[in-house]
C-alpha cells in the first residue's frame, strides 16, 4: 500500500518505511566533531571548545529536522499500530539502557562503602600499606590525601527537590488523564506546571552545588565520596533537563493542537522518561543523602 493511498484513505500503511534520510550521516558527523573537539579540549587544544560547540550546535539542528519529518509523519497518519508498538519497544529499550546506566553508579557506591573500605582497612593493608587509614564512610583517604570536606545533608535543599519531583509526576499523571479525557485545556496547564517544577529542580541543584563547593568544600575531588556524588547526581541533573526539554516539546505541540485521546505516543514516551527520572532521584535521595 502506497504512502499517498493510506494518506487519502485516513487508514495507516502496514508499516511505513520513510525515503532515504541525510539525517542519520549528518548526526554522525556532528558527534564525531564533538567527540574529537573534546579530546582536543582536555590536551589543552584552544580549537577543541569551539569545535565541541560546533558539533553540538549541528546535532541539535539535526535533531531538529529529524524529529519534525518524524512528527510530520505521525500527524500525516502514515504511522500504524505496528509503528506505534516498535515506538513503544524503542522507548521501553531506552529506559532500560538508562536504568542499567545508573545501576552501574549505585554499584560502585555500595562497593566502595561496603566492600573497598572495610578491605583497606584491615590489619594487613593498615600495617603494610596505609597506617593512618580510617575505614570509616567517606573518607579522607590514606595518610589525609583528600581535603576535608562535609558530607551533603538531606535538609533542606535535597529535601525540597524531592518534592518537587514528586508533585511533578502527580502534575503530569493529571495532565496525561486529561488528555486521555480530550481537556486540552487542562492537559497543557499541567503539562506546563510539570516543566516548571523541573527547571525549578535544576535551579535548587545548582544552588547545592555553590553551596557543597563554597560552604562544604566538597568538590569532584572529594575522594570517593566527592567523586560518586557529583556522578550520580551530576548524571540525573543532565537527564532531568533532558527530560523537561523533552516534556516542553510536547507541550508546544499539544498546544499546536497534535495528539488525540488515543493516539498520543510522543506525550506517553516523555511521561514513561520523567517518571524513570522521578524514581531514580528516590534511590540518590535515600543512598547518597541518607545512608
Amino acid at each position: 500500500m502506497s504512502a499517498s493511498h493510506s494518506v487519502h484513505t485516513k487508514e495507516a500503511p502496514y508499516y511505513y518505511v520513510p525515503a532515504s534520510s541525510p539525517h542519520p550521516a549528518r548526526a554522525s558527523v556532528s558527534l564525531l566533531i564533538t567527540m574529537l573537539g573534546a579530546a582536543a579540549w582536555v590536551n589543552g587544544i584552544d580549537l577543541g571548545k569551539w569545535a565541541v560547540f560546533v558539533g553540538i550546535l549541528s546535532l541539535v539542528t539535526v535533531l531538529y529536522f529529524w524529529f519534525g519529518d518524524a512528527i510530520g509523519e505521525g500527524e500525516s497518519g502514515l504511522n500504524s499500530k505496528r509503528v506505534d508498538v516498535s515506538y513503544r519497544w524503542s522507548m521501553a529499550w531506552f529506559i532500560f539502557s538508562e536504568v542499567m546506566f545508573f545501576a552501574a553508579f549505585f554499584g560502585s557506591l555500595w562497593y566502595v562503602r561496603a566492600v573497598t573500605t572495610p578491605w583497606l582497612g584491615d590489619m594487613d593493608h593498615r600495617l603494610l600499606l596505609w597506617p593512618n587509614f580510617t575505614p570509616t564512610w567517606p573518607n579522607l583517604g590514606p595518610a589525609g590525601v583528600v581535603e576535608s570536606f562535609q558530607t551533603m545533608s538531606p535538609f533542606w535543599l535535597p529535601t525540597i527537590n524531592t518534592a518537587l519531583l514528586l508533585s511533578s509526576g502527580v502534575t503530569l499523571t493529571i495532565s496525561h488523564h486529561a488528555l486521555r479525557e480530550n481537556h486540552r485545556g487542562k492537559s497543557a496547564f499541567w503539562l506546563f506546571m510539570t516543566v516548571v517544577l523541573g527547571f525549578v529542580f535544576v535551579v535548587c541543584q545548582g544552588y547545592e552545588y555553590y553551596h557543597a563547593y563554597h560552604e562544604l568544600n566538597l568538590k569532584f575531588t572529594s575522594g570517593a565520596y566527592g567523586s560518586l556524588f557529583f556522578m550520580l547526581t551530576g548524571f540525573h541533573g543532565f537527564h532531568v533537563i533532558l527530560g523537561a526539554t523533552m516534556l516542553t516539546v510536547i507541550l508546544i505541540r499539544l498546544l499546536k493542537g497534535h495528539f488525540t485521546p488515543s493516539h498520543h505516543f510522543g506525550f506517553e514516551g516523555a511521561a514513561w522518561y520523567w517518571h524513570f527520572v522521578d524514581v531514580v532521584w528516590l534511590g540518590l535521595y535515600l543512598f547518597v543523602y541518607w545512608m
